[in-house]
């Protein structure tokens, strides 16, 4: 029994597809209910054996996601799985973002994974088996760049998160219950669609693109082989061998690529707080421009 947070829209839709075409039974959270529930049918038709639940949960609310949890354990009983996907993004200098959107984005992409493992792993204790498996990324877990740097301090917080619980429960001999981070590159989802915008500039671009569901298919192996961490992905292992090689190169190559070539110039498009506030709703998909 698989928990999917996330669920409407891109790396998180593709998961629960993913699970449900191999006859998992999955419980879905998002904010966006019509899309949620939209999902949940396209799961359960997807197997003989699957079947699905759709819980809107917006995961900044530890409430919510303690209810999300309820939800899971009283449809089927137990948790076997937990992928916290659930994400948002700002483009904005560090000096340019609002605090307050900064710390809504650390609401939903940190607290969020908190939340998740605070509901899932009392759970998998008494059931003495389970994993949680967090969507971090390239981006904060292996490298940095110019004007994401909320999502990329958001991003290396998982992976710091991730390896303490592990010791944590190592240390209370929980060794059935496993911790996976997996750090995928640029993804082809709406992401850049529905990220808060404080730059005045446009995403023109972005290199080489992996489809969500090469991300989905690699949290379906993490989960059957209970893997620790996981770089999704030729580009991915590419920045991470390149910045352990050659970290000042790769710095400069990202700043300059990212600052000239995938933004448009300044004062092309209108600020935005995108999804930090209100759910994708319509515009929740699995992939997104597909342009890189």
């Amino acid at each position: 029994m698989v928990v999917v947070t996330g669920a409407s829209s891109g790396i998180g839709r593709a998961v629960a597809f993913a699970f449900a075409r191999r006859g998992a039974r999955v419980v879905l959270a998002a904010r966006s209910t019509g899309v949620l529930e939209d999902v949940a049918r396209q799961c359960a038709a997807a197997h003989p054996s699957a079947d699905a639940l759709a819980v809107p949960t917006d995961v900044a609310d530890s409430a919510a996601v303690e209810a999300l949890a309820a939800a899971a354990l009283a449809r089927y009983g137990r948790i076997d799985v937990w992928v916290s996907a659930a994400g948002v993004g700002i483009l904005g200098g560090a000096d340019g973002t609002p605090p307050e959107d900064v710390r809504r984005l650390f609401d939903v992409n940190v607290m969020g994974v908190v939340h998740g493992a605070r509901a899932a792993v009392p759970v998998m204790r008494r059931q003495g088996s389970g994993m949680l498996i967090d969507v971090s990324s390239v981006l904060g877990g292996v490298v940095q760049a110019p004007y994401m740097s909320a999502y990329a301090m958001s991003k290396a917080a998982l992976i710091t998160f991730d390896s303490a619980l592990r010791q944590e429960l190592a240390l209370a001999g929980a060794r059935g219950v496993r911790v996976c981070s997996v750090l995928p590159a640029g993804v082809d989802t709406p992401f850049f669609r529905h990220a808060a915008n404080h730059t005045g500039r446009r995403l023109r671009t972005l290199p080489l693109l992996m489809s969500p569901e090469r991300v989905a298919e690699t949290v379906v192996r993490a989960a059957r082989h209970r893997r620790r961490r996981v770089t999704v992905g030729a580009p991915a292992l590419a920045l991470a061998w390149g910045y352990a090689v050659a970290p000042g190169l790769v710095r400069t190559v990202i700043g300059r690529r990212t600052g000239h070539h995938y933004l448009s110039p300044p004062g092309e498009t209108p600020l935005t707080t995108g999804t930090l506030y209100a759910p994708s709703g319509a515009t929740a998909a699995l992939h997104g421009d597909g342009d890189g």
